[in-house]
This record gives C-alpha cells, structure tokens and sequence, in this order.
C-alpha cells in the first residue's frame, strides 16, 4: 500500500527534477529516497539539484542509474579496475543490482572518489553502477568481512525490507501527540541490560535492548512488560555496541521482531562482533546461548546505519538524530523529535565528558531538550584521576611487575578500553620509556582492526596515522595470542597481557587469571567499570579465594598476585564530569531521569538541589509520562 506521503514524496521529486534528467522511479527505502535515472549526467553538470530536492524533502536522497545501463559485472570490475588509480589499493568489488550498486572496499578510498568526485562520476558514467566507496581495515577482519559478504549477498531482500520500513515511517499521519510516555525495561538503579520503551499513541520505539553479564538472576531486560507482541513495535534504536546495550537486541528477532534498528555504521559491525562471542561463550561453558548466529545474521539485514547528526524520520511522529557520547567507537546520545515539537528527549546512554586518546569531545548541542536521560555508572565517584598520572602509574606498575620477572593481566573491555589501553602502552613504546612483550588475547583484535574502517569516528591524531599507514593498532609492539600459547607466554615472563572480558565474566582473561593467580610476582591491573557480582568486583574488593572448576570439581584458587586498579581510563563520566556535563548542556533540560548507576537516588537528589532541575531516579518498570 502506498500511503499519501509516500506519494506526496514523489510527487516532490518529479516537480523538483527537470524532464532531461530522464527520472524512470522514485523509490521510498527506508528513511531515504532513491532517485532512478537513465541520465546521471543531468545530475552531476547540476550539483545543486540534489541538493535542492534534499532541502525540499529533508531527507537523504540517492541518485542511483536505471538497471538499463548497467553493464555487465565482469565487464564493470574490469573498467574500475581502469579508472581507479593502483594505489588505491582496492581489496574488494561486489555488486548489488537491486540497489544499482558497486562496493568498492579500497585502503585509500579518496582515490577512488578521486578529486571533486570525478573518479566515481567516471564509473557510473562508464559502467550504470553508482560506487558505495568504504574502507578496508589495516588489518584482516573476519567479522568485517562477514558483515559486509551478508550485506551484499542479500542487497534484494534488504532492499524489500526497507520499502516496507518506509511504509510505516510514512505511513498516514497520525492525530497530533496528546501523550508521550516512557518505561523503564532495564539499567534503572543498576548497571546493565539497558532497555526503555518511548511511547505515544501512534509509536513504540525500543531505546537499546542489553544484557547484565555480571548478574545471573536478572540478565535480560523485562520484555514480558511489553503489553503487547515484539512485533508491534516500530523501531529499535541502539546507541552503541556493548553488550549491556546491545547484547539482547538478537532475541528480538528470534521472538519475531521484523523492523528497522537504528544505529551508527560502526555500532553495527561491533555489536555483531559482541554478540557472535556471547554466544560463542556461552557454548563453551556448556550452556544453551539465549539466540543463535542465524538470529544475529537476521538482525544485520535489519540495520539502517545512520552518522552522527544526522536527523532521520523513524515514525510519522518521531525523528532521529545521533550525537557523538565519545564512549567507545560509534557510540551515540540519542535525540528524539516527537510530534511536531511536542517533546524531545535525550538519551545519553554511557558518556565520556573529559579527555580520552581514542575520541573527539563529546557533543554537548542540541536543538531543543526537554527530558534528559542521563547514565550514572560513576556519579559515585568525584573527581577523575589526572590523566597524566593515571598513564605513569599503569606503566610504572607494569615496569616494576616485568623487571621482577612476572607478567601484567589487564582484563578489559574488547571495545573500547582495549584501544585506549593500547594507545597508551604505544605512545610509551615510541618514546622508548616502555620495553615489555605485549599480547592481544580475545576479541581485541578484531575489535581494533574494525576501527582502522572507520578513522573519521577516531580523535584527529589516531585518524591521521591510520591514514598514513601507521595505525597505532598494528604496531610491531603488538603479538597476537591464543589458547594454543598462553602457558608458554607465561612461562616466558616479562609479557604484558591485554585481554577480554573486562570484567573476568568469561572469555580470555578469566583463562590467564586462572592460570596466573597462584604467583606473587604476577600483578593483575583492573582499568575499567567492575560491575556489582562480578568476579573483577569481588577480587578488586579484596576476595583472595576464588572457587574454580577443573576436570569437572571445584576448587579454591588462591589469589596470590597483586591486584592494582588505576583509574583514569574510562569510558564513564566520573561524577564532576557528570555536572559538567549537565552544566555545558545547551540548551538545559526541564526534566533528568538517572539510570544505569548503583547510586542514582543519591545523584537525582544532588543534581535537583544543585540545578533546580526536577530530577529523579526511576526503578525498572516504572512508566513515566513525560507529556
């Protein structure tokens, strides 16, 4: 069924586009607008046309050939094989005929646009197919390279998938707003399995949909509060990749769920990363994983990627846009525009307001705010840790653990952590004020080599070294480790060990804990969030016995080695980095609700009594009318 929007969108177009430019379709696919021509040409000698036509529908618009002219593939591949210069380097060319599209995965993808453009205005020219220009990692990344196989393999399907997002994006405008509600499914008054519902009368959109790795009575988010099936609701919107954010997003489509989910380009490449390992996990543990691979394949097709700043209708009453929350690799704060301004909400998610190697500074403007959800993971801490000393103190312990013959665990979060640590320990290495083996066990490498594809999401300094062919991340200093070495790396001593999870929930680290546990000389260095019920938490508190299974029986480890923690690493807001947040806020909101947080009751107060703000901090399943 083709809604009044739907055709009032084309009917935009047609008037919009002159009778030379050869228009055969308009296409609605998702929230963009695709423009069939069977002359290009028209569109590039007037560079103001698209331009024109995006400003009249607010939308992205595509100018994408009619499948008349496009030549066949072999054919094509040779002929961007003529066109583009060698040393672009390109790695890889698929075709997607439903989109009239070329992928073309090069390591220098500036040349292959060429100057102005002029390289791929040449190959649609030349050969129908419209370019979709994107980076090659520096480094082989079997996820990466899945990720993208699957996109291109099913292009058709995914094409059908967004024509009917579109359907209920445009479908017939709703009444005006008279309500908008909120609930709270997870992350409130704990830390994990973020999950709220943004309601009105038309619209149900899911805000993340995570898992609580630490807590085995209550890991997944409380979808049963759902009042009516998953797939009544009209969007999922995931503000970045980790796990207490994005882990349960796969069991939605298991249970049925068949529309749209929101993100940033990177979030969708690591939370699929994540997510394969969650279960990978939970296989090796014996354990029946709560989705398959089969459901995280499905939830890919259904990603609608969207960058920073970027403002997207999702719903004839509600408009996206993504703020870059410099937390970890794509990870956003979530803008709501609901109704024609009847509210718009914030969404924080976890945040990083103070310096970090890996990112640029946070985004702290907004068109309009009314109600601010803001995280709290570290409002129970004042003031961050100098930076500077934070940096010394992790490379002086590791100095002292090496020279005394032992090796450093640093247990950390693939995503995120992981890089800042590695930033540091290099920049150290440069200088010539470090000498140490280092090793990358677990998902990090993986993770890294994902964010060598997207250096424009990275701080200037690491973006221009990865463009130079000098990634910090495949620097010699890094060796690759494996279950099949990591006694004898331990054996060798003097290594300094990088690996997942954070937390010691499962995964590498937990293995080289066990294995390095019993020696004094060996030191343990905890950089990140410890969350409660965690084994991190329970022996960064102090616990020096640790039960264990092995060959099937359990027994007690005894903690020998010396257990550090520097802070200062974080991809968390510590509490004055919080109020500095709210303070610099432009503009201010009416209304804050505290999540994720083991002391939001305390901090809703602080913050009410220090900005006049009203502020609370709700409990998981309450449901809070914000108009």
């Amino acid at each position: 069924m083709t809604t009044d929007l739907i055709k009032q969108i084309k009917e935009t177009v047609m008037n919009n586009v002159p009778e030379s430019a050869k228009v055969t379709s308009v296409d609605i696919e998702g929230p963009e607008v695709a423009i069939y021509t069977k002359n290009p040409r028209a569109f590039f000698e007037n560079e103001n046309l698209v331009a024109k036509v995006a400003f009249e529908l607010k939308k992205r618009v595509n100018i994408r050939t009619d499948k008349s002219l496009l030549m066949e593939a072999d054919l094509a591949e040779k002929k961007i094989k003529e066109l583009v210069p060698a040393e672009a380097d390109i790695r890889k060319i698929d075709f997607n005929p439903a989109f009239s599209e070329v992928v073309i995965e090069s390591m220098k993808p500036g040349l292959v646009i060429g100057k102005e453009g002029v390289t791929s205005k040449s190959i649609i020219l030349e050969t129908g197919w419209v370019p979709n220009i994107i980076r090659s990692p520096t480094s082989p990344s079997e996820i990466l390279n899945g990720i993208r196989h699957h996109l291109s393999k099913y292009s058709a399907e995914r094409k059908k998938i967004l024509q009917a997002t579109a359907e209920k994006i445009y479908r017939n405008p709703a009444n005006p707003n008279k309500w908008v509600r909120i609930t709270a499914l997870g992350s409130f008054r704990e830390v994990g399995r973020s999950a709220m519902l943004v309601e009105t009368q038309d619209t149900r959109v899911l805000l993340d949909c995570g898992i609580n790795p630490a807590n085995n009575e209550e890991p997944f988010p409380i979808l049963e509060a759902l009042r009516y099936p998953v797939q009544e609701i009209d969007a999922v919107i995931i503000s970045h990749a980790h796990l207490d954010h994005a882990g349960f997003l796969p069991y939605l489509f298991k249970l049925g769920y068949k529309g749209p989910v929101y993100c940033t380009p990177p979030t969708r490449d690591l939370m699929a990363l994540l997510q394969f390992d969650f279960i990978d996990v939970f296989v090796k543990e014996g354990k029946e994983p709560p989705y398959s691979e089969r459901d995280v394949k499905e939830m890919i097709k259904y990603c609608i990627p969207r960058e920073y700043r970027e403002v997207t209708d999702i719903a004839p009453d509600m408009r996206l846009t993504f703020h870059n929350a410099a937390h970890i690799l794509g990870s956003a704060s979530v803008h709501l525009h609901i109704g024609e301004g009847a509210h718009n909400l914030v969404y924080s998610a976890d945040l990083k307001y103070g310096f970090t190697r890996l990112f640029n500074n946070i985004d702290i403007n907004y068109p309009r705010l009314e109600t601010l959800i803001l995280e709290s993971t570290y409002a129970g801490k004042g003031e961050m840790p100098d930076r500077q000393y934070s940096e010394d103190a992790l490379i002086n312990i590791i100095r002292e653990t090496v020279t005394n013959g032992g090796n450093v665990l640093i247990p950390v979060f693939s995503v995120g952590r992981a890089q800042e640590i590695m930033l540091v320990i290099e920049e150290y290495y440069r200088r010539g004020s470090l000498e140490a083996k280092v090793f990358i066990d677990g998902m990090t490498k993986e993770a890294s080599a994902i964010h060598t594809a997207y250096p424009e999401y990275l701080r200037k300094s690491v973006q221009r070294r990865i463009l130079q062919n000098d990634s910090p991340f495949t620097s010699e200093l890094f060796q690759l480790a494996n279950h099949k070495n990591r006694q004898e790396i331990i054996d060798n001593g003097g290594a300094v060990i990088l690996a997942s999870s954070g937390m010691l929930t499962g995964g590498a680290s937990v293995d080289y804990f066990h294995r390095m546990a019993a020696d004094p000389k060996n030191t343990m260095i905890f950089v990140g969030y410890q969350s409660e019920g965690s084994m991190g938490r329970k022996i960064q508190g102090g616990v020096k016995t640790i039960p264990v299974m092995e060959n099937g029986r359990a027994k007690a480890l005894d903690i020998k080695m010396r257990v550090e923690t520097v802070e200062g690493f974080s991809g968390h807001s510590f509490r004055n980095e919080l109020l500095a947040y709210l303070r610099t806020l432009n503009p201010k909101p009416k209304r804050v609700l505290v999540n994720h947080g083991d002391s939001t009751v305390e901090f809703a107060k602080f913050i009410s009594n220090r900005f006049r703000i009203n502020t609370t901090a709700p409990r998981n399943l309450d449901a809070l009318r914000l108009r």
